[in-house]
């Protein structure tokens, strides 16, 4: 994947250097429903996959909730565990297998509409998973909550703190 510094990426993960230059990635193209109440801290997202065979985009919508849970997936992933990420059925899911030898392979479901999986091995460096941490936490500053559930269904602006 091309990214300028505009670009805000929550996942990206590609082949080292001098290996076969696949990638997959989320990148953030900002929030779903700016300024209202109940989809602003959405983010309006897509999957971006590149490879020698294949290139293409899945179109994604992530909850807050979608950011903590990735951050779980990561800690599955650093114990070497295979997990899944984004399992509600309104998205598409992705996979992650990894392997000993700095291998990982990560698929990409696209079941709910248009069907099709995607499967890319990459090989990654060893210092992958504090790669994606950090664009966790880049993501998170760059859109941070703003919105707060006061109640069921009752949401309100999220005020600063006097400090």
């Amino acid at each position: 994947m091309d990214s300028t510094d505009d670009d805000i990426n929550l996942i990206h993960l590609a082949d080292r250097s001098g290996t076969g230059g696949q990638s997959i990635c989320v990148r953030i193209l900002g929030r779903y429903q700016p300024g209202i109440l109940t989809g602003h801290d959405f983010l309006d997202c897509e999957i971006v996959i590149k490879a020698e065979s294949v290139n293409g985009s899945f179109a994604v919508t992530l909850l807050p909730e979608d950011l903590a849970d990735w951050e779980g997936v990561l800690a599955t992933l650093e114990s070497g565990r295979n997990t899944m990420w984004l399992v509600s059925g309104r998205t598409p899911s992705m996979k992650f297998k990894p392997e000993e030898g700095g291998g990982l392979w990560v698929s990409v479901y696209d079941e709910p509409s248009s069907g099709v999986t995607v499967t890319l091995p990459l090989f990654v460096p060893p210092t992958w998973v504090t790669q994606q941490r950090e664009l966790l936490a880049r993501a998170r500053e760059v859109y941070p909550r703003e919105v707060v559930e006061t109640s069921p269904g009752a949401y309100e602006w999220r005020h600063a703190r006097n400090v």
